[in-house]
């Protein structure tokens, strides 16, 4: 049974969540501040975080950041009520694996998080890969470039997995969405762009200079070898 963490201050909305949520067959935990969030991550990591953009006591997006360095792996579906463009690209750029406008569909919320659980389940035996100067360990979701260490989100993990294993071939981005998001691409979807951007900061180019990402227009995202 899949942990959550449920962070939102609507305590009527966390109710009717953490209802449907456990019948869907989770196992979940509400929070209605950060600084409950903050205690009980620090006794407990659960398999997946729900955050709200704005809580009584801060902001969920400064909470975010504190969860990537201190659990880069765990995956975060942000929530929030506005919605608006600028707080889906914020959440994106900080590591959210995921992002719903409230209110949300339960049954959207399950599918996503089920989706994102999916990605986060370790391959069956370890196992890296090696392009170049890059060796990407698939288990620990880090990167060897040289001798430094970068350390990736869940989804940063599963978009580098899907390009280095096939290097030098455009993969499409529904096909790319699909593959690392769990979810296709809707209309004004920038949500793979954002991940796409965020990867290529971490990883810097070739010692060339060349980019280590590519974009084709109307192609998708290839990895240059």
């Amino acid at each position: 049974m899949s942990t959550l963490l449920l962070i939102d201050d609507d305590v009527e909305l966390c109710e009717l969540l953490v209802n449907w949520l456990t019948q869907e067959g989770f196992q979940v935990s509400a929070c209605h501040d950060g600084g409950s969030a903050r205690r009980n991550l620090a006794s407990h990591t659960p398999d997946a975080v729900v955050l709200d953009v704005m809580l009584p006591d801060g902001s969920g997006l400064e909470l975010l950041k504190q969860l990537r360095n201190d659990h880069p792996e765990l995956p975060v579906l942000m929530l929030s009520a506005r919605g608006e463009p600028l707080d889906r690209i914020l959440g994106l750029e900080l590591g959210a694996d995921d992002y719903l406008a409230k209110p949300c569909d339960p049954r959207e919320l399950t599918a996503r998080l089920r989706a994102v659980l999916r990605r986060s389940l370790p391959p069956s035996a370890p196992s890296q890969l090696e392009l170049g100067d890059l060796c990407f360990s698939l288990a620990r979701g880090v990167v060897m470039i040289g001798d430094h260490e970068v350390i990736l989100t869940l989804s940063e993990s599963r978009l580098l997995e899907t390009l280095l294993r096939q290097p030098g071939e455009p993969v499409d981005k529904q096909e790319l969405a699909q593959l690392a998001l769990g979810r296709k691409l809707t209309l004004y979807d920038r949500s793979l762009d954002m991940h796409v951007s965020n990867l290529r900061k971490k990883l810097g180019p070739h010692p060339d200079g060349r980019p280590r990402i590519v974009a084709l227009r109307s192609r998708g995202y290839y990895y240059c070898a």
